[in-house]
């Protein structure tokens, strides 16, 4: 069974929020690639839809967006996510990843792109929905 790490920005809060998950959920979520949009009730959040930026295997392998498939591959870079040259012009070969989400992958980056009624804090349980009774 696949599980993976999820850490979802939310642009309006500058914040993101980290989630473990697991079984069925993190099953939905093989196979779908950098930049596709899936929809929220995976991760608990009803009502948003959350687009997939990025993520690194176990080994720290970063996937890149525009390498096809979900392997590894060791590819020649200039410029891009991964690599920063020391000097310009310089190109080095450096082992990345995929851009379609494997079993293999442990952490997804994702971003909030549409929202839902309620806010993140409140359907993660991280704050009680206004109206709500107190606990004690």
């Amino acid at each position: 069974m696949a599980s993976f790490k999820v850490v979802i920005s939310d642009p309006k809060e500058a914040r993101a929020y980290q989630l473990d998950i697991k079984d069925a959920e993190a099953n939905a979520l093989i196979g779908k690639s950098i930049g596709d949009i899936v929809d929220g009730a995976i991760f608990g959040l009803a009502g948003y839809k959350v687009k997939i930026t990025g993520g690194c295997d176990g080994s720290g392998f970063v996937m890149k967006p525009d390498l096809p498939g979900p392997r590894r591959q060791r590819i020649l870079l200039a410029v891009g996510v991964g690599y920063t040259p020391k000097l310009p012009g310089q190109r080095r070969r450096k082992m990345m990843r995929g851009k379609e989400i494997a079993p293999d992958i442990v952490q997804i980056n994702t971003k909030v792109v549409e929202y839902g009624s309620k806010s993140i804090k409140v359907l993660l349980g991280l704050e009680k929905a206004e109206g709500a009774p107190a606990a004690e």
